[in-house]
């Protein structure tokens, strides 16, 4: 489910004191429920990728990234000397001492992001190619039903005005083919690992 951005902004989370230039472009309620103590899960499931493994079942989702990556190789999108540290910094850079001295996160198997920092209630990895400098924020929130769950937020800066255009021109697919696809994928993961996190 969408959320309101004021989902993710009312909250204190870390992130905001190194993303004040990025702007909030989604927030999503996952269909992860647990206990208060169960983001680690959840992140590492993201990062071995639970959930974006089994999207790719989705034909929608295939075909929305083979066109993505398609592009990216005709465009030079994503070659060598694109990505952190080569076109802009990593936000590792921006961390407080505290942030930077903890534990960094896993960085993800699945999908091309690397990890920046990680709480107990909150994690955050990034990626940079020529479109966009964006980070997924991944958090865990009380839920209505005395419960938790986790909570995603994107952020972005497009670089200069291709970018701009580009975050306009894949968002209806992001909502229509990649989120659904992904979402649910997500959750039946989380359920099926439900007697994992139970033992441990």
């Amino acid at each position: 489910m969408r959320l309101p951005g004021t989902a993710h902004t009312y909250r204190p989370w870390r992130i905001h004191e190194i993303t004040r230039d990025f702007r909030l472009e989604d927030v999503w309620a996952l269909p992860t429920p647990g206990g208060p103590d169960d983001l680690p899960h959840l992140v590492g499931q993201i990062a071995n990728g639970g959930g974006a493994k089994t999207a790719i079942s989705s034909p929608v989702y295939r075909g929305l990234f083979a066109i993505r990556w398609m592009l990216g190789r005709l465009l030079g999108w994503d070659k060598d000397g694109t990505g952190i540290d080569a076109q802009v910094p990593t936000l590792r850079d921006r961390l407080p001492a505290d942030l930077r001295e903890g534990p960094r996160g896993p960085d993800s198997q699945s999908l091309p992001f690397t990890s920046v920092y990680q709480l107990h209630d909150e994690w955050a990895a990034e990626i940079v190619n020529r479109t966009v400098h964006a980070v997924m924020h991944i958090s865990w929130v009380p839920d209505k039903a005395d419960g938790y769950r986790g909570q995603m937020a994107v952020l972005v800066k497009p670089n200069g005005r291709f970018g701009i255009l580009y975050m306009a021109a894949i968002k209806p697919f992001r909502y229509l083919g990649v989120y659904p696809a992904l979402f649910r994928a997500m959750g039946r993961k989380w359920q099926a690992s439900a007697g994992e996190r139970a033992a441990g």
